[in-house]
């Protein structure tokens, strides 16, 4: 399946990332069959202090501080897979719509097409396609001279919904998008939002690394330290545990409804929400902090029932979660609010809340409906929504775009 093709992939997320990323899921499907350069978002100098002393930014300290792009080692991921990090860009989405913002835009956009440039000479790229990860912020397609069959874009978010990304990278989306020979969305309210914006636009749903999550379902795991001497049914949590998206007043109602029960949450956390509403005070909540995806079975394995405590807004409407394929993988009983409608589609396999009070009553429901049969018919389900069958369903769109393309080509 286009075996001959190369992809270069410039995404977001760096391909060290602390958690899981549709870019490096992807990228390890892909590279089963195909050379993948996977070119990581660009530290700014502001980047570089903040990560001095980090491993991160100690790996890259010398070729950063040379102005350099360095080539980076990750055969233990993938031998197809080879990674490169940008030089130095300036941070400037802080700055306003105008001259000086453009000027210094121009700059870094110039930073990354070299680093690319550098890749396709020195690995003498004929036949690739150009992947942009939801960064419309540097290079979001290719000038046609570099040599690419096809500009692809991936869109992941909804960026008008965070007050970060909205500032500048909505607008520059918007332009990529309509530029791009392809688009690919994550979710159907995504479909509805940026397909009037190009007619190449199209779903393709995230998935899940089923083969690290029915971990869960196979191995015996020793019962994790935060979990030493908890006795009583485990509630649990595993992702970002951010302000946009998590309902904190609903985490604190499980918490108080459910005193017999531990509330378990997985993962990293950016805000402070949490401490402003009490919930760390509650004796029955621990938070273990950033955890590595390989880690998480240890804990899913624990846990009588798992949360999607998605808050109902604009920006979870366009979500499809990475984790609801993960929790089902693991053959877990999950509750989940109704944040969009690909969320609904899984009713027949999860728990739906529409309102905090349903949301809580369903967790005993659940539990108290486990069962070997339903285990086995979520992990079933969860084959269908590997990342293999995304990657064929990303190729059978680029296969029917690149007919297309050559019937034009023939016609003019």
């Amino acid at each position: 399946m286009f075996k001959d093709i190369d992809i270069i992939y410039f995404t977001l997320f760096p391909w060290d990332h602390p958690y899981s990323s549709v870019s490096l899921s992807f990228s390890k499907e892909f590279a089963r069959n195909n050379r993948v350069f996977y070119v990581n978002h660009p530290y700014s100098f502001r980047d570089f202090l903040d990560n001095f002393n980090t491993e991160m930014g100690k790996s890259r300290r010398s070729h950063l501080l040379r102005g350099k792009m360095q080539y980076e080692n990750i055969e233990d991921i993938s031998p197809n897979i080879i990674a490169a990090h940008p030089p130095l860009t300036f941070p400037i989405n802080w700055l306003s719509p105008g001259g000086f913002y453009n000027a210094l835009s121009a700059y870094n956009n110039r930073v990354i097409l070299k680093t690319i440039k550098k890749i396709i000479d020195d690995y003498q790229l004929k036949n690739f396609i150009y992947l942009n990860c939801f960064n419309p912020y540097f290079a979001g397609t290719l000038p046609k001279d570099f040599g690419q069959i096809a500009n692809i874009y991936q869109c992941i978010d909804d960026m008008t919904q965070e007050p970060y990304t909205a500032r500048h990278g909505a607008r520059l989306e918007a332009e990529v998008i309509k530029a791009a020979d392809i688009t690919t969305v994550t979710s159907t309210n995504l479909w509805k939002l940026k397909s009037p914006l190009s007619a190449e636009t199209h779903i393709v749903h995230n998935a899940a690394d089923i083969t690290n999550f029915e971990r869960t379902l196979k191995e015996n795991f020793e019962r994790p330290k935060e979990l030493e001497g908890i006795s009583g049914k485990i509630i649990g949590f595993t992702g970002n545990l951010d302000h946009c998206r998590v309902d904190y007043p609903l985490l604190k109602k499980v918490a108080e409804r459910h005193p017999d029960k531990t509330l378990l949450l997985v993962g990293p956390i950016n805000n402070t929400e949490y401490k402003e509403i009490g919930l760390d005070q509650l004796p029955n909540v621990i938070f273990t902090g950033s955890k590595d995806i390989r880690e998480l079975p240890h804990y899913l394995q624990h846990m009588d029932c798992v949360l999607i405590p998605f808050a109902l807004n604009l920006l979870t409407k366009s979500i499809y979660p990475l984790k609801i394929n993960e929790y089902l993988a693991a053959g877990k009983a999950v509750i989940s609010t109704r944040f969009s409608d690909d969320i609904q589609g899984f009713s027949d396999y999860i728990y739906l809340g529409g309102t905090h009070e349903e949301f809580v009553d369903l967790i005993d429901q659940a539990i108290g409906e486990n069962s070997k049969e339903k285990i086995k018919a979520r992990n079933a389900l969860a084959q269908t929504n590997t990342w293999t069958s995304r990657v064929k369903q990303f190729w059978e769109i680029v296969e029917q775009y690149l007919v297309k393309k050559k019937k034009l080509q023939l016609n003019s």
